[in-house]
């Protein structure tokens, strides 16, 4: 049973690249660059039209960046899958593409086996990601371990909701002098000085 090909535009502005990219897609079985855009406006007026499996996108292009463009292309066409193929990997970038709809991640250093075989995946329903990018989004997600003991949470909470120190006193049973040694507890663990800031930096992290 033969594989079938995977028809790919690609939307580079970079000459030399574009260049490169088209004649590694061709000159491998199972892969064909059917299309090639300088830029996105290019691309936006002529890909609804093409039969096209999967395209290969810059983020740095000139007038719309590639994140736009992909937010626009997957609007249109629900179906198209879209691969990042940039030297960005700041969290922004990362986010937002995947945001816009785009179904893989890569960084221009990957070899042209690890592309082909990429693309194949995204193809096949997969979404693969360069190792480093999948690292910084494993990074992002992972879950911030609450330094604070069941008390001090609870406490905190109490303070988020505008009790004073006697007033969650009487609520969790103890002295006005321990639930002040417990927010003194709470702030040092949190690496704060006031409500003000536990609070923010409690919500923000998710403790409370």
């Amino acid at each position: 049973m033969s594989i079938q090909d995977i028809h790919i535009a690609l939307v580079e502005d970079d000459n030399e690249i574009r260049q490169t990219l088209n004649l590694i897609i061709d000159g491998s079985s199972g892969f064909t660059c059917k299309y090639a855009f300088p830029d996105g406006e290019s691309a936006l007026a002529s890909v609804g039209n093409l039969p096209v499996d999967i395209i290969l996108m810059d983020i740095d292009l000139p007038g719309r960046s590639g994140i736009e463009v992909t937010r626009q292309l997957k609007a249109e066409n629900p179906e198209l899958d879209i691969i990042m193929l940039t030297v960005q990997s700041d969290d922004d970038s990362i986010f937002e593409s995947l945001c816009a709809g785009a179904s893989g991640y890569l960084l221009k250093d990957t070899s042209p086996a690890e592309l082909l075989v990429h693309i194949r995946e995204v193809f096949e329903g997969g979404a693969p990601m360069s190792s480093t990018i999948a690292r910084r989004i494993i990074s992002s997600f992972r879950v911030i371990e609450n330094p604070l003991s069941e008390r001090e949470t609870e406490i905190l909470r109490m303070l988020s909701k505008g009790l004073n120190y006697k007033e969650i006193a009487e609520k969790v049973f103890l002295s006005p002098h321990t639930v002040k040694s417990h927010i003194k507890n709470i702030y040092s663990k949190l690496h704060v000085g006031n409500r003000a800031e536990a609070i923010y930096k409690a919500i923000k992290q998710k403790l409370i």
